[in-house]
């Protein structure tokens, strides 16, 4: 329940633009004695907030526990896609929660978890569900696109700030600070959300930036930039971006702030399953049958994930004024 208290408005975006983990917010809240949440846990068991900070460390013991809270088949992950295909009306990540949770087992020898073999082909689902919930709904051109704009007028902000212009921060004080590359303590941090950036972006777009209030206005207006897949000949990507910048500056958009590059990497834990990861944690392994057969990694055992193979998804973002321009070159050096 704890395990994504760290979350910061609109959710891992903010990590990136701020460069954190939520996870070590979710370290400090927990610790720190001067939160609720802290006082809650310690007045049940003084050493329970540091119990909890050791099983998301993977230090807590044992240590199958640990990976309930963040393997492969973690809770979280587990929740979410059915959580997500739900809210957004989807039926990609729909699997039977049921019987994975009913072919949990733990393998005593090595203190991790493991499936029966009867829980094989749910675990497929579930492994193609978050597949193909990536790839149809948490890489979402439209979803990537606004990013992208919001990434860039946070940028905007902070680079403008960073050359002493003052007019941009606001009274919320997490927020102001974070802008200005202060810390901030736990409970100035669990008072940031949505509303505190959203109003920041309504402040913005009347700002005397062209490019900030902009990039503002577009956020805050739904006029996102297009996103286009990029496949290019390997001998042409660099003609392509140099290309792109050029259109683009030649519109009179900044490329730093007006041609993004994304790509599906960014966002690896809302991925594929990877069967040639280096950490155990990082596997999902089942038995291969009845009593004591051996534990083996799922795809040793199974086609389905044989052939899920990793992939690339590399898009190019940029301001609809544009797309005409842009797409031609996509089509002149090989993309799409």
């Amino acid at each position: 329940m704890l395990h994504d208290l760290g979350h910061g408005p609109f959710s891992h975006l903010i990590e990136k633009v701020f460069r954190f983990r939520h996870e070590d917010w979710t370290r400090r809240i927990i610790l720190d004695e001067g939160t609720e949440v802290n006082r809650i846990l310690s007045s049940y068991d003084p050493d329970l907030p540091a119990r909890l900070v050791a099983l998301y460390d993977h230090v807590y013991a044992p240590a199958f526990i640990s990976q309930l809270v963040s393997s492969q088949l973690d809770c979280d992950r587990m929740d979410y896609l059915l959580r997500d295909s739900f809210m957004t009306g989807v039926k990609y990540g729909i699997y039977d929660l049921e019987w994975v949770l009913h072919a949990l087992a733990i393998d005593e020898g090595s203190d991790r978890l493991y499936v029966e073999m009867k829980g094989l082909h749910a675990v497929e689902e579930y492994l193609q569900a978050r597949y193909y919930m990536f790839r149809q709904v948490y890489f979402h051109r439209t979803l990537r696109s606004a990013e992208a704009v919001l990434v860039s007028t946070l940028a905007r902000a902070r680079h403008l700030i960073e050359r002493g212009k003052t007019g941009l921060l606001t009274h919320a004080a997490a927020f102001e600070k974070m802008l200005v590359g202060k810390q901030v303590t736990a409970r100035e941090y669990l008072q940031l959300d949505d509303t505190n950036i959203i109003y920041s972006l309504k402040e913005w777009s009347s700002d005397s930036d062209p490019i900030l209030s902009d990039l503002a206005r577009r956020f805050v207006d739904r006029k996102l930039f297009k996103a286009a897949d990029l496949d290019l000949r390997p001998d042409r990507v660099e003609h392509f971006w140099e290309s792109a910048r050029q259109i683009v500056t030649g519109a009179g958009f900044d490329p730093e702030y007006y041609l993004i590059k994304d790509r599906a990497a960014d966002i690896p834990y809302y991925g594929y399953y990877l069967p040639g990861a280096s950490d155990p944690e990082g596997l999902i392994y089942i038995s291969s049958g009845a009593g004591n057969s051996p534990v083996r990694e799922i795809s040793e055992i199974s086609e389905v994930v044989r052939g899920m193979r990793a992939y690339t998804i590399d898009r190019v973002c940029f301001p609809i004024e544009v797309a005409d321009d842009i797409l031609a070159l996509l089509a002149d050096n090989g993309g799409q």
